[in-house]
């Protein structure tokens, strides 16, 4: 289930430090910027209330990370979540299965950029579109969420990250500011394909 928070403004840090765990506050209060602390507080309450609302959690666990720095729940290895954030939005996603989420702003077309990350097919589309900057938008996280479900960071393989997406589902929310995708297993049976 996808949980998103456009409210990123309204958010009083103060308040939202009471809420959240140890663990979270000290990674909130890293940021320099107001606006970053925000983002990694809304994140946080985000999961606090998918897991309150999908598995009756009232405690967020502290996170565990696996061997790619990929955040985990310890002690509930069967709830899977992922969080993202840009300067429009923050972004939850959990799941009884592992889950990718990324939401990035809209932004205008780089050509270098676009030419370093999209494969030729997916430039063509790009080209294609009505709006080229959210389909280039639209596939980047499509990307990121695959990767972020694998566990795995940006590669330097980019253009290629798709080729497999047939084994993916893929769900994207586009808004005026932002484009949102999740990602998991098209299947429960389903390996996890890692590279």
């Amino acid at each position: 289930m996808l949980y998103i928070d456009e409210n990123i403004e309204s958010i009083s840090i103060e308040q939202a430090l009471e809420q959240v765990s140890p663990q979270r506050r000290l990674v909130a209060m890293r940021y320099r910027r107001e606006q970053d602390r925000k983002l990694s507080l809304a994140v946080f309450l985000l999961l606090k209330r998918a897991l309150r609302e999908e598995y009756g959690i009232t405690e967020v666990q502290p996170f565990v990370f696996g061997p790619n720095g990929k955040p985990e729940l310890q002690g509930l290895p069967g709830i899977h979540f992922n969080l993202s954030h840009c300067a429009h939005a923050a972004a939850c996603v959990v799941g009884d299965t592992p889950v990718g989420v990324d939401v990035e702003s809209i932004m205008p077309l780089d050509d270098a950029l676009m030419a370093r990350t999209m494969s030729l097919d997916e430039q063509r589309l790009i080209a294609a579109a009505p709006h080229p900057e959210v389909e280039f938008t639209r596939l980047w996280t499509m990307k990121e969420s695959l990767l972020k479900l694998i566990g795995e960071g940006l590669t330097d393989d980019l253009p290629a990250v798709l080729h497999d997406a047939h084994l993916y589902r893929f769900s994207t929310t586009i808004r005026s500011r932002y484009v949102c995708t999740t990602c998991q297993m098209a299947s429960t049976n389903q390996q996890l394909y890692v590279k």
